[in-house]
């Protein structure tokens, strides 16, 4: 019997092309893992009408770890369009596979590391190497919306907070609202993640970023938390900043941070500048990561019209594969994947079109491979 189980849904368009070389990689460095495919992306959600099966949640809840491709998401409307016949018209609403795996598994740390490889010809600077804590599973992300906005709700709105009078009157089909839910438990454990992170990698400071003096409720509760858990941490700096004014920092000074947590919505957007900084999505692993499972993605999108070409740069996908190894305690194996990507980079003999080359996908892997060794 192998000694893990892994799930893997390699999803929609280049999430195959990607997948394929993390499989080649995985097989070279002989994990002890019994593969298991699932069903997951947009076929099942036109043909289903769920992108994410039943199955496939019951997959994961049965394997120790998952590898997930990419998948191709579209506005409420365009996706209702693209249900077969017998599915239309039954209220069906398509919601984020990736999200609703966050939430039902519970994988409240979103870990996004972004670090400039020398050698890689779009990074930023070559000395940035920093790592996003995003709570993965509430905020702005929590799926608690409205449109049209019951009346109901709407008068206890505005019986509580007499600033949504100047939304009082307006006709139900011109306002949506989406509630931002911020709890102290979401929050104590993200930081706490944030900062154990830290204190195992020997960062010397963890910055929060959020909007105290605006959102003076939901991000207020979140950087008192932060202050209340950083005590615990001696040697390890507390930074609070403005998620506006920590997008111009991180352009700015990027080799200044280390470990950055924040919630969903700003973790979203500051994870993917970060990314941007040492390459772009291509180079941007993501773990999905809770109390007992993991699930490890690369960042891009599924980029339909390359699906099966074998253009795409697969870093990102390699990279999340050593995060799961990480996740799984093998980090010989993490340590030799990194290695063969770094060398991979800096050699600048094999590039994908995104470095300016012609390679492909599976040369990449290829060479990843050869440097591993």
């Amino acid at each position: 019997m192998a000694k893990y189980k892994i799930a893997v849904l390699p999803g929609d368009g280049v999430g195959n092309d990607v997948m394929e070389a993390a499989m080649m990689v995985l097989n070279s460095l002989n994990l002890d893992a019994e593969y298991i495919y699932g069903d997951v992306g947009w076929e099942f959600w036109k043909t289903e009408g769920d992108p994410l099966p039943a199955r496939t949640l019951d997959l994961l809840r049965s394997t120790d770890a998952c590898l997930f491709g990419a998948i191709t998401s579209k506005p409420k409307q365009e996706a209702q369009k693209e249900l077969v016949p017998e599915l239309q018209g039954k209220n069906l609403v398509y919601f984020s596979p990736i999200v609703r795996m966050r939430q039902e598994l519970d994988l409240y740390i979103n870990l996004r590391p972004c670090r400039a490889y020398p050698g890689n010809p779009l990074n930023f600077r070559d000395d940035i190497d920093l790592v996003v804590f995003r709570e993965n599973t509430e905020g702005m992300y929590a799926g608690v919306e409205y449109f049209p906005v019951p009346q109901d709700l709407r008068d206890k709105m505005l019986e509580h907070n007499k600033k949504m009078q100047r939304f009082a009157d307006l006709p139900e089909d011109e306002l949506a609202v989406t509630a931002r839910i911020i709890t102290k438990k979401g929050s104590e454990r993200i930081i706490r993640a944030a900062f154990e992170y830290a204190k195992e990698h020997g960062r010397k400071s963890v910055t929060v970023v959020e909007k105290p003096n605006v959102l003076r409720e939901t991000s207020g509760l979140f950087v008192r938390t932060a202050r209340e858990i950083a005590k615990e941490y001696a040697g390890i700096e507390l930074w609070e900043t403005n998620i506006d004014a920590q997008a111009m920092w991180l352009v700015k000074n990027p080799q200044d941070y280390g470990v950055l947590v924040t919630s969903n919505l700003f973790g979203d957007i500051i994870s993917d500048l970060s990314a941007q900084l040492v390459g772009g999505l291509g180079f941007s692993p993501s773990g999905n990561i809770g109390v007992n499972y993991g699930v490890f993605e690369p960042t891009h999108g599924s980029a339909p019209k390359y699906a099966g070409q074998y253009k795409v740069n697969p870093t990102a996908m390699l990279l999340a594969t050593k995060l799961m190894l990480e996740f799984l305690g093998e980090k010989e194996m993490a340590a030799r994947l990194e290695s063969g990507i770094a060398k991979t980079i800096a050699e600048e003999k094999v590039r994908t079109y995104d470095m300016g080359g012609n390679s492909t996908t599976l040369e990449m892997a290829e060479e990843v491979i050869k440097n591993m060794n």
